[in-house]
């Protein structure tokens, strides 16, 4: 399983257990988005175990940042090395 979630309140807290590559990243994006919609969360948490993950896991989190941004959702990360964290913040912007 490459995600696994729970539900706190509010919060959707999502686990990513592996880097992305370009043959999971689009069904990975997509299994987020619906999780925000069938949850309505007012925060989504994304625990990333890599500090140095790949520019597909990167394209996803940036695709569900932006995601829910559109949808008034907080997006948070944590795991994320400094420079991903900087690319992220960059790419969204």
């Amino acid at each position: 399983m490459i995600i696994t979630h729970s539900v706190d309140g509010d919060i959707l807290r999502v686990t990513l257990h592996r880097d992305l590559d370009v043959t999971n990243r689009a069904a990975v994006a997509l299994a987020l988005q619906t999780l925000v919609q069938a949850h309505h969360p007012m925060r989504v948490l994304v625990e990333v175990p890599l500090t140095e993950p790949s520019s597909a896991t990167l394209s996803a989190l940036v695709r569900t940042h932006r995601m829910c941004r559109n949808v008034g959702v907080d997006f948070a990360l944590t795991g994320l090395g400094a420079d991903a964290q900087r690319l992220l913040d960059e790419s969204v912007s």
